[in-house]
């Protein structure tokens, strides 16, 4: 299945559940539920770090988000929450199974 879809994974060195908790509490619109255009979120301990990956309708929205909501929170500083922006690896998703 060929899709649009686009794919973001964030490493952040150091990072650890609790900021975690804290960053996502201020990006994402409530408890269990996903931003516009967001279809997919995963998050957990990774070596050296935390590591978020998540998975958008399209480059687009991802874009929205990140421009939206995502960066000027960071910006504006989150109590707890990352103390340092993450490596970014984005991938154009060929295929996107259930």
């Amino acid at each position: 299945m060929a899709t649009n879809a686009y794919g973001v994974v964030h490493f952040f060195a150091g990072g650890t559940q609790d900021q975690y908790d804290a960053s996502i509490a201020a990006v994402h619109p409530g408890e269990g539920l996903l931003p516009d255009g967001q279809l997919f979120h995963a998050a957990g301990p990774s070596e050296g770090g935390w590591t978020i990956m998540a998975v958008h309708e399209s480059k687009e929205s991802w874009e929205a988000f990140r421009d939206g909501i995502l960066m000027p929170r960071m910006q504006a500083g989150i109590e707890g929450g990352f103390a340092a922006p993450p490596e970014e690896t984005t991938v154009d998703l060929y295929k996107i199974l259930p």
